[in-house]
């Protein structure tokens, strides 16, 4: 099968890394797979992509250049002669203005068309010019998928005229199967993992933590990740006499040897799409701390039955969930096999791949 995928980048990123992984798997089964990059901005790659796939950097084909209306449409012209010279037998596209692009430069193609959206479409801005293009524009693709059923039914109103709308969750990298929570450190490891963004409220996991740690003399939080909110972090770490428990260790590129060594994973999102992160701390068998976000952690952990789900923003609570992980190993130990198990038995590698496939099928990309 002939596949076209497009995203902006392969930065850092919970999108990128689906998109790579994705990219990869279908190469190494056989698929003849064109990956598409269409930031204007250069060649800075995270992520590796499997020899067998073609990787394409727009901006090799049309430059860089400042963005205005005459160099958007010279990008959409570019897109298409790339999209008719491959004939594919379907296109998936990721992220709100990669899918506004997509749709607009394969108008008329015939190749069925997939756009995918990574996060809550409820949290955009509603007169946003890029908002009121999705809204336009959608209806044309043949199929939306996001990441929850509950995410598919709020987008079902958000974007009249949708063909079809498909619920499909990440998958558990396959490879993460070897890895498995280590036994105890002398200092034990609170962990957060993810992009250093005011939506990821790490300033709230600090406040938590600084009513705690002298409680809990053993523990120490670790913070991975890289994004604008860096500063004002190092400056709350060190306002709060922290800067011996709390640590900000920049963006990794093995996060599952980061989670085999720690001994809690917490995450306080003030929204999601399917936090990759989640998943595959509990993959490992880290018990996990959460925020009761939209979208993703209610049904990763199975409306709490497998994490400690708290509700979102209320700081007691979160104080409160830490205290009780935190003093307990036997709950510890516990939760993080429930959390292993639950998982890997839900979002396989395998699994979500032959959900991919339905999605070919269903659009007709599949006989």
């Amino acid at each position: 099968m002939k596949i076209i995928l497009l995203t902006s980048s392969l930065d850092l990123g919970g999108t990128e890394r689906v998109v790579a992984s994705l990219c990869n798997a279908w190469a190494e089964r056989g698929d003849n797979v064109t990956l598409i990059l269409t930031f204007s901005g250069g060649r800075k790659q995270f992520y590796q992509i499997s020899d067998g796939a073609e990787l394409i950097y727009l901006a090799d084909i049309v430059g860089i250049k400042n963005m205005n209306i005459l160099t958007y449409v010279e990008r959409l012209y570019a897109l298409r002669r790339l999209m008719t010279a491959r004939a594919a037998d379907v296109i998936v596209s990721f992220l709100p203005n990669v899918n506004v692009a997509t749709i607009l430069s394969s108008a008329f193609l015939r190749t069925p068309l997939i756009i995918c959206e990574r996060s809550d479409p409820a949290g955009y801005a509603r007169f946003h010019l890029l908002e009121v293009l999705r809204k336009q524009t959608y209806r044309f693709a043949d199929m939306l998928t996001v990441q929850t059923q509950g995410l598919a039914d709020r987008a079902k109103y958000l974007y009249p005229g949708l063909k079809t709308i498909c619920a499909i969750p990440n998958a558990l990298p396959a490879a993460i199967a070897s890895y498995r929570k280590t036994a105890g450190n002398q200092r034990k490891t609170l962990l957060s993992l993810g992009r250093l963004v005011s939506a990821k409220q790490i300033d709230k996991l600090l406040d938590a933590f600084s009513r705690i740690a002298s409680s809990f003399t053993d523990w120490d939080l670790h913070i991975y990740g890289d994004g604008p909110a860096m500063p004002a972090l190092e400056m709350q770490i060190s306002k709060a006499g922290l800067h011996t428990r709390a640590f900000l260790r920049g963006p990794t590129t093995s996060p599952w040897e980061v989670m085999a060594c720690a001994d809690a994973f917490v995450m306080v999102s003030r929204y999601e799409g399917f936090p990759n992160a989640l998943l595959e701390a509990m993959g490992i068998g880290l018990p996990c701390v959460v925020f009761d976000c939209p979208s993703g952690p209610r049904e990763i952990t199975r409306d709490g039955k497998d994490a400690l789900l708290v509700p979102l923003n209320d700081d007691e609570a979160l104080v409160a969930a830490l205290q009780k992980l935190m003093s307990d190993e036997t709950l510890r130990l516990a939760l993080g096999r429930q959390a292993r198990e639950s998982v890997r038995s839900r979002f396989s590698h395998a699994q979500v791949m032959e959900r991919w496939d339905q999605l070919f099928r269903q659009v007709g990309a599949i006989q």
